[in-house]
């Protein structure tokens, strides 16, 4: 008796249905964390799948990934809607990355090679172009990725998964409680990061993240903010 008899036959047609579903949640995401797609918007089934050209059993499979990843909130009976985190969770959101991108900063700048470095100088300078193109979503999903990045360089997969998704529901945080929204603008402290990480000087890489995540936290106005209500096919930018 083979092995075969015991184990599932391949379909392409699954896997394909995987791959267009991952592709939607990336899409969906990307949106969300550029502030194209706000906090409390409807997502429906159809408008999505119109948008993406898919069937709705692929946009629900995206769906209930983005739910997994708490960027969506899924309501019996009314639908998936983006995630409104409350007060409670955005303050808890920071104060978490405040815990863990420290000590994740000061392991990446014992280990950060030219490549790193390299890479890091990019993703400032992507930001600065973004920013100056008057593009501040996209701006703020670089500067995310910037963390991202520290936290892959320091080779902690399992506390790298946590910061991903911490630094995933910021965007949503920074989209209803950021209280000036010039403010990435005014902020060197990824400069001074890449310094300390380019040094290899692990205290003051973790310092200065450290810093950095009390002084974003400060500047969140921890009282409901607007929530101006867009289509779908508008925010994704689909006719």
């Amino acid at each position: 008796m083979t092995d075969s008899l015991f184990s599932p036959v391949p379909d392409p047609s699954a896997r394909q249905a995987r791959g267009a579903g991952a592709a939607v949640a990336e899409g969906l995401a990307t949106a969300i964390h550029e502030h194209r797609l706000t906090p409390g918007m409807k997502l429906g089934e159809d408008e999505v799948g119109a948008a993406f050209n898919v069937s709705r059993t692929v946009v629900r499979a995206a769906l209930q990934t983005l739910a997994h990843e708490q960027l969506v909130s899924i309501a019996p009976h009314r639908g998936a809607f983006v995630a409104q985190p409350d007060m409670r969770e955005a303050r808890e959101v920071f104060e978490a990355r405040a815990l863990l991108e420290p000590r994740t900063a000061h392991s990446a700048a014992l280990r950060a090679t030219p490549a790193d470095i390299a890479l890091l100088e990019a993703h400032i300078s992507a930001e600065h172009d973004a920013l100056a193109a008057g593009e501040t979503g996209r701006a703020l999903r670089l500067s995310g990725q910037f963390h991202l990045d520290i936290a892959r360089i320091a080779d902690q997969a399992t506390i790298a998964a946590f910061i991903a998704n911490l630094v995933s529901r910021s965007s949503l945080v920074i989209a209803l409680y950021w209280r000036r929204r010039n403010a990435i603008c005014e902020s060197n402290a990824h400069h001074a990061l890449l310094r300390a990480l380019a040094d290899g000087n692990g205290p003051e890489a973790e310092a200065l993240m450290k810093s950095h995540l009390v002084d974003l936290l400060s500047l969140l106005d921890l009282s409901p903010g607007a929530r101006p209500a867009r289509t779908l096919a508008e925010a994704l930018g689909k006719p």
